[in-house]
C-alpha cells in the first residue's frame, strides 16, 4: 500500500462548530531580538489541502478542523477573539493548514485578519506552504501590517527523507523561491524543519535535523526545529502504538541546537509535549531542566548547555547505539519486556 493512502487511512473526520476559533493564548517569543509576549491564535478552517487529500505523516492539526468553513464564520471567528487582545505585540496566526490558500482562507478574511491584527500588533506571523506563496498575495498582505513573517513547513531538505518519512513532495527547491519572494517584498521568513521524523534512528533525525538547518540557513531569517510529536490519527501514531517510533530525546535536541550554533539565522525549538511520552523526553528526572533550558536557548538567555547533564545521558547513547546495531528505528527499549 502507499505511503499516500495509509497516511490518509489513519483519519477520522469529525464535526466542529465552524464559527468558533481553536485556541487562542500568550507564550513567550523574541520581538526585535528582545522577549515579548506573543498571543497566538488558530482559527477553524477547513483546513489543508494536503491533508485531505494525504497528509504528512506527523501531522494531526486535520483533526481539529471544520468539514466546511464559510467566509461568515471565519468573520465571526475573528470578532470572537479580538476582544481578547490583552496587548501582545506579536501575534501568531495559525489556521491548521495555509494562510495563503484562498479556499482555506478567501481573499477578504484575510485582508480583514491582516488589517485587524496589524492595527493591533507590531508584527504578525502567518504559515503556508511554500507552493502556495504567490506576489499578489504577499504583495496585498504586506500592505496591512508593519512588520509580517512567513513560517514554512519544509520539515527536511533530504527528499528521501521528505517522501517517504513525511509524506510531502515539496522540498527545499520551493521554499528557496517563496522565501527569496519574501525578502524581495519585505517579509522575514521562518523554517521548520522536523528532529525524527517516522523511520529515521535516533542517530539519523539528529544528522538529518543538521544538515537540513544547514541547506535551509541561507533561505531563513529564523529556523525552528520542531521534535515530533505524537498526534492522534497520524501514522507515527500508528507506529508509536507498535512500540515501532519513540519521539526524540531531549539530548537529540540538545545536540541539533548545539551543532547549529553557528547558523546565520536565529535558532530555536520549543518541543510540544517535552517531558511527556508522547512528545520529546528523557528519563524524566531531567526534562524539566532540559526543557526549561532549551526555552531560554530559544529566547537568547543562555549561549550553550554545557552546565546540563544527567546519567540518562549515557542511555541516551546507547539507545541510538543500539538502533544502528539493529538496523531498524524502533524503539529499542519498547521491546524489553516489563
Amino acid at each position: 500500500m502507499r505511503l499516500q493512502q495509509i497516511v490518509k487511512d489513519e483519519r477520522v473526520p469529525r464535526s466542529f462548530d465552524p464559527r468558533e476559533i481553536i485556541s487562542t493564548w500568550t507564550e513567550k517569543d523574541l520581538l526585535r531580538g528582545k522577549v515579548a509576549d506573543a498571543w497566538v491564535i488558530i482559527f477553524r478552517t477547513r483546513g489543508c489541502y494536503w491533508a485531505r487529500a494525504s497528509g504528512c505523516s506527523m501531522c494531526g492539526y486535520v483533526n481539529d478542523v471544520a468539514q466546511e468553513v464559510s467566509a461568515a464564520d471565519l468573520m465571526h471567528q475573528l470578532d470572537s477573539v479580538l476582544a481578547r487582545h490583552a496587548g501582545q505585540p506579536l501575534v501568531k496566526v495559525y489556521t491548521s493548514g495555509n494562510f495563503f490558500d484562498d479556499h482555506e482562507v478567501p481573499p477578504d478574511v484575510r485582508a480583514r485578519i491582516l488589517r485587524e491584527l496589524g492595527d493591533r500588533c507590531d508584527k504578525v506571523i502567518v504559515e503556508t506552504l511554500s507552493h502556495m506563496l504567490r506576489r499578489d498575495q504577499l504583495e496585498n498582505a504586506m500592505s496591512f501590517v508593519d512588520a509580517l513573517e512567513v513560517a514554512f513547513g519544509l520539515e527536511s531538505t533530504n527528499e528521501r527523507v521528505l517522501r517517504h518519512s513525511v509524506n510531502k513532495v515539496w522540498g527545499l527547491a520551493e521554499h528557496a523561491r517563496a522565501a527569496a519572494l519574501c525578502r524581495e517584498l519585505g517579509a522575514t521568513v521562518k523554517t521548520y524543519l522536523l528532529v525524527k521524523p517516522a523511520f529515521l534512528t535516533e542517530r539519523e533525525a539528529i544528522e538529518d535535523a543538521v544538515a537540513s538547518g544547514h541547506a535551509a540557513d541561507p533561505h531563513s531569517d529564523t529556523i525552528s526545529f520542531n521534535p515530533v510529536n505524537v498526534q492522534g490519527r497520524t501514522l507515527v501514531d500508528r507506529l508509536f502504538r507498535r512500540g515501532e517510533y519513540r519521539p526524540p530525546w531531549l539530548w537529540s535536541v540538545v545536540e541539533v541546537l548545539e551543532r547549529t550554533r553557528d547558523l546565520s539565522a536565529q535558532v530555536k525549538s520549543h518541543p510540544t509535549g517535552g517531558g511527556k511520552a508522547r512528545g520529546a523526553h528523557n528519563c524524566g528526572s531531567c526534562d524539566r531542566r532540559a526543557i526549561d533550558a532549551i526555552e531560554e536557548f530559544s529566547l537568547g538567555l543562555r549561549r550553550d548547555f554545557g552546565d546540563l547533564d544527567c546519567e540518562c545521558r549515557d542511555v541516551w547513547r546507547a539507545y541510538a547505539d543500539v538502533q544502528e546495531f539493529m538496523l531498524t528505528s524502533a524503539d529499542p527499549l519498547a521491546l524489553i519486556p516489563d
